[in-house]
């Protein structure tokens, strides 16, 4: 970068109320998007308000370069990339300004996520109806942006028929507010000496001819498509009184929706609002031998005043298989159906919706075209659609460099066309050797066609390209739009020529000319494109970087493409409202670089791009890892199923190798060794950790938060204790034997957790066996001694290796710990078969008495039929590599218990994590999220339940309330 543009941004810096950064890790992490391309930015800049807007403008102005708005970055066609400024409004522009209930409309600022802003209006009977499979993270002004419509257009319309009014700063800084016009307000309009005025005289000069309106009536989409949304909208533009008889009022907002911020950039949205949809509801899952029967269907399918109708293929489908999230959604597929149709009908009783039902099968027995109809209720449809919702996100999860690309995913059509379409779109694929993904809008007659292309290979950009072209010229054929609400970006904008001719095309500039005559917003996309084939992710035809990791990633094709599978759909920018674990730290700073894909995408970068030979060996890198917790939420929650803590953890050897491990990092790692030395003499140890004087020098000494407590040593050690206690009272004939792996957390810290499972296990007529093992090595992975870690894992793996079966399990207490065999001694161990046989054998403990409760082997009446209240708290590990069903199902074993899960994410402790002081307000911010208010609002008598040793230890510091390992609850609870 030159002096002279530091010295511009070292300028505007100091000027805005928010914030500005041009460092190389924030750059790196802002020159991707959801699409293929890259461009590194010039800097990001954060505004507050809209004089900041107002700064960035005239600074893109003064300094010839150009702003790039951008939400929450999940553009697939390239719409959030260029050299300029990025500016990023979803971490400030965030507030729901007013709600008129009596008009049913609300002004919103662009950085409100969708749902976010649904669940605020749901108490008020209505809700925003543009429904896109990134609803939870996405925001108001890039759907805007884009015109966005997803799974509910066919009934609620797009972005566009919803956005009534939009306050703008236009390129020369003026504010203004575009809304509904008479045809007389327009002309005043034209008048104006401003860059207003002159932008609504260009229009009227544009427009007012009536040839150019039938040349524009002739060459537009068929306006019978109401996804459409190719170039800007001129076609919505001439429906106008002021064009025209009709009584509808001008607005420039049908213009500004899908304009990708190349025009103007929104400050505040006025959207109108629906009344919620009818409460009940049936799904139908239509299954198909073949997707041209599929799509033969949906015109009929269409009669049926459907609210859903949307498409996936057998490639999809087989994705959801290898995702733990998705697993459990995909429970209504029968057989191996190449196409499922889900067709969803909604009505006020369950009455008429069965009705509906009825009358939707009728149809779909008449056609004999699909094999199987499965009905789906209440959660089963939520399941299915947020398979749907997926689709993007796993098309990331095809191993290799070859993927489902992002160019021709957006045609649409009219329904009437769509079967002939898709006839003719898999001939010139096969034309190709290509299998496309397809994945669809059907009922808007939308589909995300993807080709499989390797985008590193000269030959497959060639593809892409010629692919590209020819999909424009067949959807031209049928009058179709070549982006239907994904936008045109950099990958369609080329092709906007041939979509709606030469002569309009030049209007389009001539528009974009009079809104912004600098060109700083959002240049090359839309008019005067950038080439589709330019400006990708990967340099193409480059060597390989060839990367050597401790951990195996062969299983993604090694480190580089585990996170090239990021393809920034950005599931980790979900919040906590909308459930799940990723991404504790994002949703505790809000900041872009705390996200998963952000970690991803700079690994990414640095490993390709570095000249250094260790390519880890970047401060940029541990800046971007440093408040990854490693809660493992990615590999299960993502999509595309990138596991960050394992790059974390080889990035953190491969870095240490290079800058030494400190002091503290060796405390934490080895803190088994000095909890059995400590153990030696428990009580003094406890009165030095738990005396505010000596414990204060301790914390002070080792860089840990003054605030926290320290963990207490127990007073005896299990492997010491269960010398006397284990299998004491003897059976004839024990239903099991199991291995108890005797964890170092459980061992020196939490041994009556270790004396309730065995006594538990014990009086359920299991046999207890303890043997002499290593730890787990946890401690070591979390801080990147993957050496030491390895080493535990060997010996481990042999100590287990000959006893673990199916009929002699090992079972662990502590989920960090047992599911270290299950996770990273594949990726660690030398043995890997035996390591991989071990795994399939091992149970954290609340798994293994689910599995005997479903056996028969444990029944209620073993337990109290006492009445107890208990809100459980799981671990991200369980939650990640299992779920939280078999704590749940075990602590409802006695039959008046009565157990919730609290809806939780991480609790913020993640081992060291929480104990260090630069990251202590992070940790209790991320508890303060759910787990915290959720305990402090249960009654005194209600038992607070967490199986982590951390999550525990949280839950006192956090809230001075006790929580139970479920095991010591369930042992309580035997008669």
């Amino acid at each position: 970068m030159k002096i002279a543009v530091k010295k511009a941004l070292r300028n505007i810096e100091q000027q805005l109320e928010g914030d500005l950064l041009f460092d190389n890790l924030t750059r790196s992490i802002y020159a991707t998007d959801a699409s293929v391309y890259r461009k590194l930015p010039l800097a990001v800049a954060y505004p507050k308000n809209e004089n900041d807007i107002k700064l960035l403008i005239r600074f893109a102005t003064e300094n010839k370069t150009s702003l790039i708005p951008r939400t929450a970055g999940t553009s697939l066609a390239g719409q959030c990339v260029g050299e300029g400024v990025i500016v990023d409004v979803s971490k400030y522009f965030t507030n729901i300004i007013k709600l008129d209930e009596e008009v049913q409309t609300v002004i919103v600022q662009p950085g409100v996520v969708r749902d976010e802003l649904n669940n605020y209006l749901k108490p008020f009977g209505l809700f925003f109806g543009p429904n896109t499979s990134t609803s939870n993270r996405c925001m108001i002004g890039g759907m805007v942006g884009n015109n966005s419509s997803g799974t509910t257009s066919i009934q609620y319309g797009v972005t566009r028929d919803k956005v009534l009014e939009l306050k703008t700063i236009l390129s020369d800084g003026s504010e203004v507010v575009f809304k509904d016009l008479s045809a007389k307000e327009f002309t005043k309009k034209t008048k104006i000496k401003t860059l207003e005025g002159e932008i609504y005289n260009t229009l009227f000069t544009e427009l007012a001819s009536e040839e150019v309106r039938q040349q524009i009536k002739s060459e537009f989409p068929n306006p019978e498509i109401h996804r459409r949304n190719t170039g800007y909208a001129i076609d919505e533009l001439i429906q106008s009184e002021v064009f025209n008889s009709s009584n509808e009022k001008f607005n420039m907002c049908k213009l500004l929706s899908g304009s990708e911020g190349t025009l103007a950039f929104s400050t505040q949205i006025t959207l109108k609002l629906d009344k919620l949809p009818p409460a009940e509801s049936i799904m139908v899952a239509a299954h198909f031998s073949s997707i041209l029967d599929c799509l033969k269907s949906v015109e009929s399918v269409m009669q049926n005043d459907l609210h859903t109708c949307e498409m996936m293929d057998k490639t999809i489908l087989d994705l959801t298989k290898h995702n733990k999230a998705q697993e459990a959604n995909r429970s209504f597929v029968q057989g191996d159906p190449q196409a499922i149709l889900m067709c969803e009908v909604k009505g006020d009783t369950k009455e008429i919706v069965k009705s509906k039902a009825d009358k939707l099968l009728k149809t779909l027995k008449e056609q004999a075209l699909s094999y199987a109809n499965p009905l789906l209720v209440a959660d089963e449809i939520t399941k299915a659609i947020e398979l749907r919702k997926a689709g993007l996100g796993l098309l990331g999860n095809i191993i290799g460099d070859k993927k489902a690309v992002a160019c021709i995913e957006d045609t649409a059509v009219a329904l009437s066309d769509l079967a002939n379409f898709i006839e003719e779109f898999t001939s010139l694929m096969k034309n190709y050797n290509q299998e496309a993904v397809y994945y669809a809008h059907a009922g808007a007659g939308e589909l995300h066609l993807r080709p499989i292309l390797n985008l590193k290979k000269k030959e497959d950009v060639v593809l892409f390209r010629k692919i590209t072209s020819d999909v424009a010229k067949l959807v031209k054929k049928y009058k179709g739009s070549m982006s239907g609400e994904h936008g045109d970006g950099i990958v369609r904008a080329e092709f906007i020529p041939i979509m709606i001719g030469e002569a309009n095309y030049e209007i389009l500039k001539r528009i974009k000319k009079a809104f912004d005559p600098n060109n700083i917003f959002n240049p090359g996309k839309i008019v005067d494109a950038l080439p589709m084939d330019e400006n990708l992710r990967y340099e193409v035809d480059r060597e390989e970087p060839v990367i050597e990791t401790l951990l195996d990633f062969s299983k993604s094709d090694g480190i580089l493409r585990e996170a090239e599978k990021c393809n920034g759909s950005g599931d980790c920018r979900k919040l906590p409202e909308f459930g799940g674990t990723m991404c504790p730290s994002y949703r505790a700073t809000r900041n872009e670089k705390d996200t998963t894909r952000a970690r991803a995408n700079a690994l990414r970068e640095y490993l390709t791009h570095s000249e250094k030979s260790n390519k880890f060996n970047h401060k940029e890198l541990k800046d971007v890892f440093d408040l990854c917790l490693s809660c493992k939420a990615c590999a299960s929650e993502c999509p595309s199923s990138v596991d960050v803590a394992s790059l974390k953890a080889e990035f953190l050897y491969q870095y240490q190798k290079e800058n030494g491990v400190s002091l503290r990092t060796k405390l934490f790692a080895y803190n088994n060794k000095l909890n059995q030395f400590g153990s030696r003499l428990p009580r003094l140890t406890n009165f030095i950790f738990s005396n505010d004087f000596t414990s204060s020098i301790l914390k002070k000494s080792f860089g840990i938060a003054k605030e926290r407590s320290l963990p207490l040593i127990s007073t005896k050690s299990l492997s010491k204790t269960t010398l006397n206690t284990s299998n004491k009272e003897f059976k004839n004939k024990y239903i099991k034997t199991i291995y108890l792996f005797n964890d170092e957390f459980t061992n020196f810290l939490d041994t009556q957790i270790g004396i309730d499972a065995i006594e538990l296990l014990n009086r359920l007529n299991y046999k207890v066996e303890l043997i002499n093992h290593e730890e787990s090595g946890r401690s070591f992975i979390s801080k990147g001694l993957l050496e030491e870690a390895k080493i535990l894992a060997n010996k481990n793996v042999q100590i287990f290796k000959e006893i673990i079966s199916l009929e002699t399990p090992l079972i662990g207490i502590e989920p960090s710990a047992i599911y270290t065999f299950k996770d990273e001694y594949i990726r660690l161990a030398d043995d890997k078969s035996s390591a991989e046989k071990i795994s399939k054998n091992t149970f954290l403990i609340e798994e293994f008495l689910q599995q005997e409760i479903k056996s028969g082997n444990i029944t209620s009446s073993q337990f109290t039929e006492e009445t107890k209240n208990i809100k459980f708290h799981g671990h991200c590990h369980q939650k990640a590599m299992s779920n939280q069903l078999a704590s749940f199902e075990v602590l409802n074993l006695p039959k008046n218990y009565k157990v919730t899960i609290i809806p939780s994410g991480c609790c913020g402790m993640a081992g060291s994590f929480g104990y260090e002081k630069e990251h202590y307000d992070i940790s209790m911010q991320i508890g303060e999220q759910t787990l915290f208010p959720a305990i402090r609002k249960a009654e005194v008598t209600t038992i607070i339940a967490a199986n982590g040793t951390s999550c525990r230890h949280q839950i006192k510091d956090g809230t001075n309330r006790i929580a139970l390992h479920p095991i010591s609850i369930l042992k309580d609870a035997l008669l």
